[in-house]
């Protein structure tokens, strides 16, 4: 029986709750229904904890409150994604009601749990039922009803995992889309995991972290950064679009860098390898087919990282307070955005900074601060670029002195459309309604591939099938791209657009997409149409339509 929470208890719970998160994300991931290549609520979910497992790993905390503040700072900087941000705002409000506490009872730690619960809420700006916030709310209100019974936290946990689990198997009765597909929810199905790894914890079976701290001289410390021989360790998939042999990429990757890694099987070649051009590696990645994601890590910069952290400190919950830009300028803009061409558009518009990221790519909290406190600007705009970006990028808000003003858009078409519209001479406050305004003129149509079958809106939809969405909601599914693109021209015809603007992919030639804007041009030809090369993942074509 456990009476008292403490911060070795609750850094223990944090730790294997990660290490369950990240072992089972797969599972979460299978369970976004939406058949784009979007299912990462499981990966954001552990990316976010890991956060906070690495945050707190090898530390001591002296305190329930320490050891809960250093949890919610890691995993609001860590948060990716609306899952990853959920999850976070969950353990902020826990934070803040644990806050001076040494240590926690049943009805504080019930208390706590409650608080996460209204912080997640209050931050949502239009809340879902059938969602985490609903397993998560139905969990508190279970754990607040036991604490009033009993003083023995192990129970009350374990009442709030049960009320949980009730509450995410009926999540496919709340929400239509889940009901429609027959899941429950996947953010809430990793809450409930992370729940019942930091039950596990507090009986004793705690799991170990593998990136965990040891005592002692750092094995960072044994080498200098420059002794680094590569300094990029890029990891990808690339599915196999031609019959070349995955022994010519092992080969090639052998002769540019180390530690090659290169697993295949009959759909897809797994790679991991560390070489000083990553840009070289990618680009012979794609002759053997389309690249379904990709992760590059600057090791130098990481070992670096690693040594700064090595050294001793004075205060263990100090931190180094984060490098501002001073401002030049009134205000400035950081574009979330993948390929180089989108890239170089969003910077010719003038984007002062630019984050990699976009769909199945969420960047980190801590990945768009850093692009706002590098912007010599006293306010910055952010372009999240993509529903799944927003609520992490409005997180920044409270985490830097400059002024931060997120514009909502949601597809990259909407964050061109509101950079063409930005005066320069103008008010921070015209330039922001300017920029909505423009935002919400624009149709976004999107042009992408199924990932799995699946049935959505009564729509049969296969593998592979050509998925066509308009403002993100699915417009037509086809076999073949010729009827698919048909189907857009029509709706631009329908809608009267008469300024058009394509930006083709990475898996897009200028040939294909050539043949594209002339059957457009046909269908409207008083319209004025202008063709982008993005080079975008996941798209073949992003088209702007007004």
């Amino acid at each position: 029986m456990r009476e008292r929470l403490d911060g070795l208890a609750f850094r223990d719970m944090i730790i294997s709750a990660a290490a369950s998160v990240e072992d089972r994300k797969d599972e979460i991931n299978e369970l976004n229904v939406f058949p784009v290549p979007d299912g990462d609520t499981g990966t954001n979910m552990s990316l976010t904890l890991n956060a906070a497992a690495s945050e707190l790993a090898g530390k001591t905390p002296k305190t329930l409150s320490a050891a809960a503040d250093s949890a919610a700072g890691a995993m609001l900087r860590g948060a990716r994604g609306n899952s990853g941000v959920i999850l976070s705002l969950l353990f902020r409000g826990m934070a803040k009601a644990l806050k001076d506490k040494k240590t926690a009872d049943a009805g504080e730690f019930a208390a706590a749990l409650s608080e996460g619960v209204s912080a997640a809420y209050k931050a949502v700006m239009k809340p879902s039922e059938g969602t985490i916030l609903t397993v998560s709310r139905l969990a508190a209100a279970a754990a607040a009803e036991a604490a009033a019974k009993e003083a023995d936290i192990d129970a009350v946990l374990a009442r709030a995992i049960e009320a949980g689990k009730a509450a995410l198997e009926n999540t496919v009765n709340q929400n239509p889309v889940l009901k429609k597909a027959g899941v429950i929810d996947a953010g809430g199905m990793g809450y409930i995991i992370a729940l019942e790894a930091a039950a596990a914890a507090l009986r004793g079976e705690v799991r170990a972290y593998s990136a965990a701290s040891k005592k002692g001289e750092s094995v960072f410390a044994k080498f200098e950064t420059e002794e680094i021989e590569f300094g990029y360790c890029t990891e990808f998939i690339v599915r196999r679009d031609c019959d070349k042999s995955p022994d010519l990429l092992r080969s090639f990757l052998g002769s540019i860098g180390d530690s090659v890694v290169v697993l295949e099987d009959e759909e897809v070649i797994k790679v991991h390898v560390h070489s000083n051009k990553p840009g070289d590696v990618l680009t012979e990645a794609l002759t053997f087919g389309a690249l379904l994601s990709v992760k590059i890590e600057n090791m130098r910069e990481q070992h670096s990282s690693k040594l700064v952290e090595a050294e001793p400190q004075g205060n263990e919950e100090s931190r180094p307070e984060p490098e501002i830009t001073e401002a030049s300028k009134s205000f400035g803009i950081v574009a979330v955005c993948a390929g180089e061409g989108m890239t170089s558009l969003f910077r010719e518009l003038g984007a002062d900074n630019i984050v990699s990221g976009g769909q199945t790519m969420n960047p980190a909290t801590e990945d768009i601060l850093r692009q706002i406190n590098r912007t010599p600007a006293e306010t910055v705009f952010v372009l999240p670029n993509n529903k799944n970006i927003i609520m992490a990028a409005e997180q920044c808000v409270q985490l830097t002195p400059k002024k931060v003003i997120v514009v909502r858009t949601a597809t990259i078409q909407q964050g061109v459309a509101a950079m063409l519209a930005v005066e320069p001479d103008a008010p921070v406050e015209q330039i922001e309604k300017a920029m909505a305004e423009a935002a919400s003129r624009v149709t976004s149509i999107s042009v992408t591939y199924a990932a799995r079958d699946s049935v959505f809106d009564g729509a049969e939809i296969k593998e592979g099938d050509f998925l066509v969405l308009q403002d993100s909601r699915l417009l037509c599914t086809e076999r073949l791209l010729e009827p698919a693109i048909k189907r857009i021209a029509s709706l631009l015809r329908e809608k009267s657009c008469e300024i058009i603007s394509v930006f083709y992919g990475e898996d897009v030639s200028e040939q294909q997409a050539k043949a594209l804007a002339k059957e457009l041009e046909a269908a409207l030809p008083g319209a004025e149409l202008s063709l982008v090369n993005g080079g975008q993942p996941v798209y073949y074509y992003m088209i702007s339509a007004e």
